[in-house]
């Protein structure tokens, strides 16, 4: 009888002991997650006031918001990443009203299976636009309209390869690209502009190759630079013109809640300006981060907005 009373203790003990082990690795097997979500959400606000000032001056009082989302999965050989950027900000001066300052809408997907290390067959799609309408002469309202809302609005859908070694590069190439611009103000549906070829036309496509490329840096502490750039070029018309684009944004926090953003924008679009057209904006204020605390596979977590310690 002892001997079985023993018997029984030790297949007990044993059993337990193998659902310890099997609760441990079903608690991991749950933490496991494949959804990251890193979001930065900023107000910028600034201001100046003057009173008898000898050096003259106008009041003015301005504001920028933005939103920078960026969503990924990410399991075993599957990457399916999303950007949403959304920036809009207006100045108001004395004398003068109020002009925009910021207004940009830019939403992209992109897809990837991996068939070598860093190398994914991809596919994915981006839209971009802007909320309000544009004037020239400095944005005045009274001026003649140029812009608006899917006015151009421009859609890219393609396939290709992405190079991606780690979460600070990521190189996209498409050698077959749709690119659809789209002018849906009737104001605006003008032959020549954004390449139209006729009045009352409301898009333009084309066919091409798109390259695009982000690389992040970190400078020293707390300072981050991002660097995006892309290239598109028309195989059906005027292949040498191209459409270059290049941005860089500067960010240097302060601390958990207050950063200081610089940003240049330099962008060359023959269908619209035969210039290149240049945008710089500097703000100081808010920031507010949404971190859902899952890293990509193995990697630091890489989004300049992000410190971990």
């Amino acid at each position: 009888m002892r001997k079985l009373f023993f018997a029984i203790s030790i297949s007990l003990g044993i059993y337990a002991n193998a659902q310890e082990e099997v609760k441990k690795d079903s608690v991991k097997t749950d933490t496991i997650k494949y959804w990251s979500v890193l979001g930065k959400n900023t107000l910028m606000i600034n201001q100046a006031a003057f009173s008898n000032w000898v050096g003259g001056g106008a009041n003015n009082i301005g504001w920028l918001a933005g939103v920078n989302y960026n969503i990924t999965y990410e399991k075993d050989k599957d990457l399916w990443e999303n950007i949403i950027i959304l920036n809009y900000g207006q100045n108001k001066t004395q004398g003068i009203g109020t002009r925009k300052t910021q207004d940009v809408i830019n939403i992209s997907t992109n897809y990837g299976r991996q068939f070598s290390k860093s190398w994914y067959l991809s596919g994915g799609a981006s839209l971009l636009t802007q909320f309000a309408a544009g004037y020239e002469d400095g944005n005045n309202p009274e001026a003649k309209k140029i812009s608006n809302f899917m006015a151009p609005g421009y859609l890219n859908l393609g396939l290709g390869i992405t190079y991606r070694p780690n979460d600070n590069l990521t190189v996209t190439l498409r050698p077959a690209n749709a690119r659809l611009t789209l002018v849906l103000d009737p104001d605006l549906q003008l032959a020549g502009s954004y390449g139209l070829k006729q009045d009352g036309d409301s898009s333009l496509l084309q066919f091409g190759f798109l390259g695009t490329a982000l690389y992040k840096v970190k400078l020293m502490q707390d300072i981050y630079l991002t660097n995006t750039a892309s290239v598109f070029s028309n195989y059906l018309d005027h292949p040498d013109r191209l459409v270059l684009a290049y941005g860089a944004l500067l960010n240097m926090k302060v601390n958990k809640f207050i950063s200081t953003n610089i940003t240049l924008d330099l962008l060359y679009d023959h269908n619209q300006i035969q210039k290149t057209q240049l945008k710089q904006t500097l703000g100081v204020g808010f920031a507010y981060t949404l971190d859902n605390g899952v890293k990509r596979s193995e990697r630091k977590d890489s989004q300049w907005w992000i410190n971990k310690k």
